[in-house]
């Protein structure tokens, strides 16, 4: 008498396998070995393997049987699956022709839409109200949405009878089994439409165009999504209409740059400002802004103007202004500038070297 393999390895799974891997293991295997699979050189062993693999599942996908063989092997024969049992119908059905699909089909809910909305700092500082146009699948509002001419509710499906499945038998070696799949005819929906509208062509649904008002919260953030339920496109057949999603973009400014609440610029200060001190009115995006430039002032440091920025979403109050000072150095001095420039830099120390043009002056007057 041969010995007899090891269940688990003969589904190739591990001791501790779960029942879902056990039945997965038995389900390929089984599709694999079948023996009207296999060529017919290969018949014989394919049913031997065949029947290996329907004993093995047997005893492994029962829990009692399981326990029992875990703790005594093949030495407990009592309720061991002789030569000629199956493994049980509906995971061996399974196997071969996957699980049927029961039931009419739902109509399907409408697709969510979605529309990408600029918005300007100026819009963000003051809250706005922007209209949008688009174009979506809405309902038919000539046959109300049913697809018929007459508004009237689809007529059962005289193939399927309104269950929106069809039967349908295959011979196989086990003998005749009935497969359920949904009805070509009325494509599940267990309805037909016998006259359907012009205006949809029986979907109950056509493209139309919408505009509508948005109302941009002031200080919102950059990417925040509006939701407005139920402004998708319409679901089919009655079911219920999706949402359309407003995502708001910001456009850049010439001289804001935005960082949360706050808003960052530059602005631009003479040699003597930054030397002498100065107070300046900087641009802020809702008007004038006080700033006042301490003596001394080097190039790029920066300045916070407190509550000067934008208003802070679901919260109270403001962010910053934040200032960055650029000192300007010119491109041209006048004679009287040079002179005096010349005068602070030689009262610090400094060696003043004269332009090329002073120097051929005064070569041709013969002072040099």
């Amino acid at each position: 008498m041969p010995v007899k393999r090891d269940y688990y390895d003969v589904l190739g799974v591990s001791r501790t396998a779960t029942d879902a891997e056990i039945k997965r293991a038995y389900r390929d295997l089984a599709r694999r070995h079948h023996p009207d699979v296999v060529g017919a050189s290969d018949k014989g062993a394919a049913e031997v393997r065949f029947k290996e693999i329907n004993e093995a599942y047997v005893v492994l996908s029962d829990a009692q049987r399981r326990v029992q063989y875990d703790r005594f092997g093949h030495a407990d024969t009592q309720g061991t699956p002789n030569f000629g049992d199956f493994a049980p119908f509906g995971d061996l059905f399974e196997a071969f022709f996957g699980s049927g699909q029961r039931g009419r089909t739902q109509p399907q809910r409408g697709a969510d839409l979605r529309y990408d909305l600029s918005v300007t700092l100026d819009d963000v500082m003051t809250g706005a109200e922007h209209e949008i146009s688009f174009t979506h699948l809405g309902r038919c509002d000539v046959c109300a949405g049913t697809g018929s001419a007459d508004k009237s509710a689809p007529a059962t499906c005289p193939q399927c009878r309104g269950s929106g499945q069809v039967r349908s038998m295959r011979n196989t070696m086990l003998g005749q089994f009935v497969t359920t799949g949904v009805c070509p005819r009325c494509g599940g929906s267990g309805g037909i439409i016998t006259d359907p509208c012009k205006s949809c062509r029986g979907r109950g649904r056509r493209e139309l165009k919408k505009k509508l008002s948005v109302k941009v919260p002031a200080g919102v953030d950059e990417g925040t999504r509006l939701r407005f339920a139920g402004l998708g496109e319409a679901g089919e057949r009655g079911a219920p209409s999706g949402d359309l999603y407003v995502f708001l973009a910001m456009e850049p400014h010439d001289i804001f740059e935005r960082d949360g609440a706050d808003l960052h610029c530059d602005t631009d200060v003479s040699f003597t400002q930054a030397a002498l001190g100065a107070r300046l009115e900087v641009e802020g995006l809702d008007g004038p802004a006080a700033l006042e430039l301490p003596a001394g002032t080097q190039g790029g440091t920066r300045f916070r103007i407190p509550g000067r920025g934008l208003p802070r979403f679901r919260a109270s109050g403001r962010g910053d202004l934040i200032v960055d000072i650029n000192v300007v150095v010119p491109s041209r001095l006048t004679r009287k500038q040079r002179e005096l420039l010349e005068t602070y830099a030689k009262a610090g120390g400094e060696e003043v070297q004269e332009p090329n043009l002073f120097k051929k002056v005064k070569r041709a007057l013969g002072n040099e």
